[in-house]
């Protein structure tokens, strides 16, 4: 069973957003909602380090404060056990439950490096989540990735990239299938800083998409 308590206003100071904890049977998870109307919800999760934010100075609070006005709900999730790869997708799981019950049927998943992997896994094995991006991502605990389709894949990574070189975005391209799309961004390093505005518009264009949002 997951229930929200613990809720605040956020530190953003926008309206509609939330500092709160998801209390589930195996603990409590910390999150940030960013609420909205309408069936359509993004989860991000970060790295090993866990934390909320994303990559990118922040790439995760623009985007969910981006498509929050246009019906998109986002929840930002902090692992209980960061790097522990099956309690981070059990905590993916539990945000997923959260959000079914605020009626969200359409849930898209990100996730930064380690939560790459996370987000890949959880995506196989929920009917809630329609597609799934991971950046910078690790290859060990993302080998089922072909077993995402028909859900489409997003494959950011930079060629700089210091801690986990972009041929991992490359073999997880290789082996999953259709619909995929991957973006490999020159002079770019892990944390995808240099390739921010770029990063940006990508998955704002790709979220769009796959939501089917009108121009």
């Amino acid at each position: 069973m997951v229930e929200q308590t613990g809720k605040s206003h956020s530190p953003v100071g926008r309206e509609n957003v939330s500092d709160l904890h998801l209390e589930t049977d195996f603990g409590a998870i910390r999150s940030r909602l960013h609420e909205s109307d309408g069936d359509a919800a993004v989860l991000w999760v970060f790295g090993a380090g866990g934390g909320l934010g994303g990559p990118a100075g922040g790439v995760y609070e623009r985007l969910a404060n981006q498509f929050q006005p246009l019906n998109v709900t986002s929840l930002q999730l902090d692992y209980r056990r960061p790097g522990y790869l099956a309690d981070c997708v059990r905590d993916v799981h539990a945000g997923i439950d959260f959000l079914k019950s605020l009626g969200k049927t359409r849930i898209v998943l990100v996730g930064h490096s380690f939560g790459g992997a996370v987000v890949i896994e959880s995506g196989i094995s929920s009917d809630a989540v329609i597609a799934v991006a991971a950046l910078s991502s690790q290859t060990v605990g993302a080998e089922n990735v072909s077993e995402l389709s028909p859900k489409p894949l997003l494959l950011i990574h930079g060629t700089d990239d210091e801690i986990l070189p972009y041929s991992c975005s490359v073999y997880l391209y290789k082996h999953a299938l259709e619909p995929k799309e991957i973006i490999l961004y020159e002079g770019c390093l892990h944390g995808l800083d240099q390739c921010r505005d770029e990063l940006d518009r990508a998955m704002t264009s790709w979220l769009t998409e796959v939501f089917e949002i009108e121009r």
